[in-house]
């Protein structure tokens, strides 16, 4: 069930911290976010975006604590990419929709794995178009607020926007030995992330432009029945929103003023991690165990004005940690796995004065003071289980993926003098499934995956004589958003065909 959202003046800071995850976080499933813990706090449903190289598990589920994925292991930890199989081409168009026509994606990778004898590597190049909503909710000429319109036709880049994505890593066996050591980098240009615009509510138009990095350093030891990866990580979030608004002022029946205006924020976050994974064969045939232990301090420089949130953009920091369990049986054709994850996460954000602010006490508080101080405690449950079965030359997967997001937000308003608190929770369920054949020169590999639970975000609109209230036109620092939020549910079906060609 979607999440009820009181209108009360906490909710200036209910979405603080929401956008952070939408650039790495909805990675969920692939594997590839193991060192990058998220932050959410609202369900927004973005999409598979950053789902840009294949996956052998992501149609169990994404099981990946206590089963191998030789295909996604070499991005996560690149001293894993010992256990590349064999050189190999591959290419896997991903798609995926937003229920409702709320936008959707289309992303094309070229992937290239390298095994010799002491070296491996592997490097990735995608392409992607992100289309935007097909409605557009905006202010027509003579017609009342929150109809659709599409009077003027849209330009190109309100359309679809094209972002590109490279990664690559490089590894080494130490001396023959049980261990490897590898080095890994990734880097995005981005001119639009899915859901972005859902938190500008009321404008007409943003664009968007930044970056995304990543470098990871990781280490892998095998042995005859134990194995231990430790990766470090260090990622950089670079995004500016340069939003356009018009205001409309009413001053009779049918006699407004109207101004544009364009309003630049910055998304800045930084974060160091490190990740711990543990695995282990039991003596009883085919069955493995494993455990996962990651530690995230997330610094967030530039937060941006959502509209949707409504509070200034001050910095915060975070400190997340996992804490994961695994368990797998390979039995004859047939492999099952299941994860269970635990995440609890602090996180503290501020709002700091730009100039003298007097409180209702009569105090003073001077610029660069705090103003606003607000702490969030997540406790979010990830369980996810599959299975695969081999049937001659045909693999046929299945899955399930559950998210639970709970969190607690305490707020103290030093102006006012008072003290909120708010809890919110919601789960989003994903189902998956997959299909693989295996032919002597070339691998084919179907994914699919259904993500429910998620919504699309807005406000309702709000009317005071004479003049149209909105959250575009709501103060910034104190004053709670005029209207108040609202989630409608949303489903998000992501569809992958890799093709994998050995080279031999």
């Amino acid at each position: 069930m979607m999440p009820m959202i009181q209108e009360t003046k906490v909710t200036k800071d209910f979405f603080r911290i929401s956008l952070n995850l939408l650039l790495f976080t909805i990675l969920a499933g692939t594997g590839l976010t193991a060192q990058l813990i998220p932050i959410r706090t609202v369900p927004v449903a973005s999409g598979d975006q950053f789902l840009t190289v294949p996956s052998e598990t992501l149609g169990m589920g994404g099981v990946t604590i206590a089963v191998d994925d030789p295909l996604a292991d070499g991005w996560v930890n690149p001293a894993q990419g010992v256990f590349i199989g064999e050189s190999s081409f591959l290419g896997a168009p991903t798609f995926y929709g937003i229920s409702d026509h709320g936008g959707g994606g289309k992303t094309f990778p070229m992937v290239g794995l390298f095994q010799g004898d002491a070296w491996f590597g592997g490097a990735a190049l995608a392409v992607q178009q992100i289309d935007n909503p097909e409605e557009r909710w905006g202010w027509g000429p003579f017609i009342e607020p929150g109809v659709i319109w599409d009077s003027q036709p849209q330009q190109l880049s309100d359309v679809s926007s094209r972002n590109l994505y490279a990664r690559g890593f490089i590894g080494r066996k130490v001396d023959s030995g049980p261990w490897s050591v590898g080095l890994g980098f990734s880097t995005a240009q981005l001119n639009a992330v899915d859901g972005v615009d859902l938190l500008y509510a009321g404008a007409d138009r943003i664009d968007q432009s930044g970056s995304a990095s990543d470098v990871r350093l990781g280490l892998y030891r095998t042995g005859e029945r134990d194995r231990i990866s430790l990766v470090g990580v260090y990622n950089r979030i670079s995004m500016t929103h340069d939003v356009t608004w018009t205001d409309f002022i009413w001053r009779g029946d049918f006699d407004r003023v109207a101004t544009r205006r364009i309003e630049v924020n910055e998304d800045k976050t930084r974060t160091i991690g490190g990740h711990l994974n543990w695995d282990r064969d039991l003596s009883a045939p085919g069955w493995r165990i494993g455990a996962t232990a990651t530690i995230n301090q997330k610094s967030h420089p530039k937060i941006p004005n959502y509209q949707i949130q409504n509070i200034p953009r001050d910095p915060g920091t975070t400190w997340a940690y996992e804490a994961g369990f695994g368990i797998a049986r390979t039995r004859g054709e047939t492999t099952f796995g299941v994860d269970m994850v635990l995440q609890p996460i602090w996180s503290e954000t501020w709002q700091e004065a730009d100039k003298l602010v007097t409180t209702g006490s009569g105090t003073v508080i001077k610029p660069g003071g705090r103003t606003i101080e607000n702490e969030f405690f997540f406790t979010n449950v990830i369980l996810r289980t599959g299975l695969s079965h081999q049937l001659g030359d045909l693999e046929l997967q299945a899955g399930l993926e559950m998210r639970s997001y709970d969190y607690e937000l305490e707020q103290v308003n030093h102006i006012e003098g008072s003290f909120r608190d708010l809890e919110e929770s919601w789960m989003e369920w994903s189902p998956t499934m997959g299909a693989v054949l295996h032919f002597s020169d070339i691998d084919l590999r179907y994914t699919g995956r259904l993500t429910t639970g998620t919504g699309r975000p807005g406000i309702a609109w709000e009317w005071e004589e004479g003049v149209v209230r909105t959250m575009a036109s709501a103060n910034d620092f104190i004053i709670a958003p005029q209207g108040p939020l609202t989630l409608q549910d949303a489903l998000v079906h992501t569809h992958q065909l890799s093709v994998r060609i050995p080279v031999r």
